[in-house]
């Protein structure tokens, strides 16, 4: 069992707001015995897993650490796979391709919503601008992998050979982090970002956010294990 599990078993207890020896007597194991499971000493068994779910009324993906999403919300391929996207030749029947358009669609609107409900121009501005240079970078790769003529872009090629799109993306990003930094600083209010609200607010596309969340912070965790 990975380490994931003893640091949500450990959150989970002080998010409930009880001690130790609380907790394990409503679990019907030992104060020690739930301290190694907490410190990742010792590993428990399923039937534990099982009854610190409902304890906890979380799911056994967010206790393991599969998913950021307390009720354990994923997106299947199944719940986003179009029969008639297949049939007309769109996405070429890539379940895949549909996946990530899905997910980072309902992400991306997500995080536009919440913006847009902060009220900073700036911060908004400098989002659309870092995501607009993304997706540049990845469509004029393809653009020039295909063979296509790049004076279709008024960006010469030597500019976008020396990566001069990740030097506009990483400047939007400052410029993103310092209007937040400066909201904060005037105490405006920021929109409510927990599980529970966002689940609330946004009941479909909620799971997109997690689920994006997820798969990058298990990059980011596999980069420093390489």
């Amino acid at each position: 069992m990975n380490s994931d599990f003893s640091k949500k078993l450990s959150l989970l207890r002080q998010e409930r707001g009880v001690s130790q020896r609380t907790a394990a007597a409503d679990l019907g194991i030992s104060q020690a015995l739930l301290s190694h499971y907490e410190n990742g000493i010792r590993e428990p068994g399923l039937p534990f897993v099982v009854r610190a779910c409902d304890y906890y009324h979380v799911s056994a993906d967010y206790i393991l650490g599969r998913t950021l999403s307390k009720d354990g919300a994923m997106i299947a391929s199944d719940e986003v796979y179009d029969p008639e996207a297949e049939r007309t030749g769109v996405l070429k029947g890539s379940v895949l391709a549909t996946l990530q358009n899905k997910l980072l669609s309902g992400a991306i609107s997500v995080l536009f919503d919440l913006l847009g409900r902060l009220g900073d121009r700036d911060a908004v501005n400098a989002a659309g601008a870092y995501l607009g240079s993304a997706v540049y970078q990845l469509y004029r790769h393809l653009y020039r992998c295909a063979g296509r003529n790049e004076d279709y872009f008024s960006a010469e090629p030597d500019l976008f050979t020396l990566d001069a799109v990740s030097a506009d993306m990483k400047l939007s990003q400052v410029r993103y982090a310092r209007a937040l930094e400066r909201q904060r600083q005037e105490k405006k209010e920021f929109p409510d970002l927990s599980d529970e609200h966002l689940h609330e607010a946004y009941p479909g596309r909620c799971q997109s956010v997690t689920q994006v969340l997820h798969n990058t912070d298990t990059r980011l965790g596999g980069l420093m294990k390489e």
